[in-house]
């Protein structure tokens, strides 16, 4: 068997076997054992002052029958430990399921009094003969099942034997049956002595019970409660559907049992408490448009759902409490409201989908398309810009007009300057200049098309010569024109 240390808090080291049936902490099962009925997690397991507390153990035996005994022999018990307890008449054997102080809890639990019942000893740790006689005893309790069902019949018995039980040293067995009237089985317990040569018992259990002891899983996915947790079985009736707002369909509200879940009884009192302040199902809200009845109502959310119509769903709205105590009051005094306002959104459920399907492989073209565009566009405006008038620098230098490149004509000139300034130039220049307004300057809900600015004429501006370097070529130049 392997083992392994696990340091618990950097404090304490713990030996952990594992085995078939789970894992056992110093023997102990501490977790996954294979679970019986109405099984009791010791948390207290591995402190040893705990455990030395009491002297009383827990014993489980057949599917849900326990019973508490005194270890008066001091033996080393520990959970899952198979012993031999006293019986009457006899032994019985059983399996050690809480040892400690988590015992005297479960003893008050179960209303275990001391001085109104028996006080019974463990005796040993089962023995391999022990073993054998309890094995055989076992194999028994199916046929022995089938013949007493067929001997109640012929002695037409109104009632129904579901479980046999025998006891460790096979010397008694217990008969558990189901009946809704009383039975008078005197003649029964005659025959079923004659016939087996056994003590017999007879107990008397409900759908529940029965439902408990043969275990099973329920609608939620979990072990059915009457065989995991619960000891004592309450009433329920179908009012409890009812303030739950839950539809009145047998097939839902039973359950293996063929009777109410007990389920049903675990949030009652939340929806009664919940309820106390909400509008009756019969008063009527009426509007200016039309009377709304009530549809449905949703006690957690404190929401109320309305129909124009009794039979089905028409024109639903769905409104909080206060609202729908406002209109009540409004009604009482005579006023109808215009609509019913206020309306409740119901939140959608998010559809997950596949990532893979949500967009194609050109869903990222769109946004470089829309920048590329956006760039020409630009550039555009900026060329548009340099032929409003916004000289660029590095454009090309403007061609001079005719007059500037025509030759002297032969009158004479003046002698002040045989050729005209660069001024002068530049006056022509704004007078031959045709007027147009600026892009800034136009009035408003009118704008100027592309073909428009491609025919207007081009102004002559001056001539923007580069400054030349002081070279000593140039200023021989300068010389000879002064």
């Amino acid at each position: 068997m392997p083992t392994f240390v696990i340091k618990h808090f950097e404090i304490k080291t713990m030996e952990y076997h594992l085995d078939k049936n789970g894992c056992y902490c110093r023997k102990k099962v501490i977790s996954a054992q294979k679970l019986k009925k109405l099984n009791t997690f010791d948390w207290l397991c591995d402190i040893p002052e705990a455990q030395k507390l009491t002297d009383w153990v827990e014993v489980q035996f057949k599917n849900t029958r326990k019973g508490y005994y005194l270890n008066s022999n001091k033996l080393e018990l520990e959970k899952g430990d198979i012993v031999a307890v006293e019986s009457s008449p006899g032994h019985d054997i059983g399996e050690v399921t809480l040892t400690g102080s988590l015992v005297l809890k479960q003893m008050k639990k179960n209303n275990f009094r001391f001085d109104q019942q028996e006080v019974r000893r463990v005796y040993r740790i089962a023995r391999p003969v022990d073993l054998e006689k309890y094995e055989e005893a076992k194999g028994m309790e199916h046929g022995t099942m089938l013949k007493s069902r067929k001997i109640a019949e012929d002695l037409h018995l109104n009632m129904k034997i579901g479980d046999v039980e025998y006891q460790g040293d096979g010397n008694k067995a217990i008969f558990y049956y189901i009946a809704d009237d009383r039975v008078d089985f005197r003649q029964l317990i005659k025959v079923l002595a004659e016939t087996f040569h056994i003590r017999i018992e007879m107990k008397q259990i409900g759908a529940r019970q029965e439902a408990g002891r043969i275990g099973g899983v329920g609608p939620c996915g979990r072990e059915l409660c009457c065989s995991s947790w619960m000891t004592s079985f309450n009433s329920v009736s179908t009012s409890s559907a009812r303030y739950q707002d839950l539809s009145l369909n047998p097939q839902k509200l039973a359950g293996q049992c063929a009777k109410l879940k007990c389920c049903l009884n675990y949030e009652i009192d939340t929806y009664v408490e919940s309820s106390r302040d909400i509008p009756s199902k019969d008063i009527v809200l009426e509007t200016k448009e039309a009377s709304f009845y009530l549809f449905k109502t949703d006690i957690l959310k404190r929401t109320m759902t309305y129909s124009t119509s009794k039979d089905f769903l028409a024109n639903e709205i769905t409104l909080p409490v206060e609202r729908v105590k406002n209109i009540i009051q409004l009604n009482k005094k005579g006023i109808r409201v215009e609509s019913l306002s206020e309306e409740v959104e119901v939140e959608k459920k998010k559809e997950f989908g596949d990532i893979l399907t949500e967009g194609g492989l050109d869903r990222f073209d769109h946004s470089r398309k829309a920048n590329k565009n956006k760039k020409n566009k630009s550039r555009h405006q900026g060329e548009l810009r340099n032929k409003d008038g916004n000289p660029d620098t590095r454009s090309e230098p403007v061609q001079p007009s005719k007059e500037a490149a025509s030759p002297v004509s032969q009158q004479p000139q003046p002698p002040q300057s045989s050729q005209p300034s660069q001024s002068q130039n530049a006056s022509k220049n704004r007078q031959h200049q045709p007027p147009y307004k600026a892009k800034g300057n136009q009035p408003e809900g009118t704008k100027e098309t592309h073909q428009q600015k491609a025919n207007r004429p081009q102004q002559n501006r001056p001539r923007f010569e580069k400054p030349q370097k002081n070279t000593p070529g140039n200023d021989e130049a300068k010389e000879s024109t002064k």
